[in-house]
């Protein structure tokens, strides 16, 4: 095989969980080859670098090998070479740190409103 659809492999090595969302995420422009948005048809080949924009983080790709199968997480290594740097991946790290509520001290007691806010941040389960 010499090229594939830029989606499809987002999808076959698992960047995305299903292939509509790889094509939203082209479509977004959210995927870029060269700093260009691209479109989900665009075919690519090996040795291309792919940024892949996910939430904060930019993930950054490297095709090694052209697939358009879904494969297994173990054998994404030979399709895909991971080359996002280290400070990306603490930008993420950074996040999960954050805490989700902080009420200042001195504040009092939550209002109503207040504590329905919360209780839609941690549902029971």
């Amino acid at each position: 095989m010499d090229a594939v659809r830029i989606d499809k492999w987002l999808w076959a090595v698992r960047v995305f969980k299903t292939r509509t969302l790889a094509s939203e995420a082209c479509k977004a422009g959210h995927v870029q080859i060269l700093g260009q948005a691209i479109k989900p048809s665009r075919e690519i080949r090996a040795n291309e670098v792919i940024a892949i924009k996910i939430g904060i983080m930019t993930k950054t790709l490297k095709v090694v090998g052209v697939i358009d199968k879904r494969v297994g997480a173990k054998l994404v290594p030979q399709h895909a070479e991971d080359q996002t740097p280290a400070s990306e991946y603490e930008k993420l790290k950074e996040q999960s740190q954050q805490p989700v509520f902080v009420r200042p001290a001195g504040f009092g007691r939550p209002t109503k409103k207040e504590r329905r806010a919360i209780g839609r941040l941690f549902p029971e389960s």
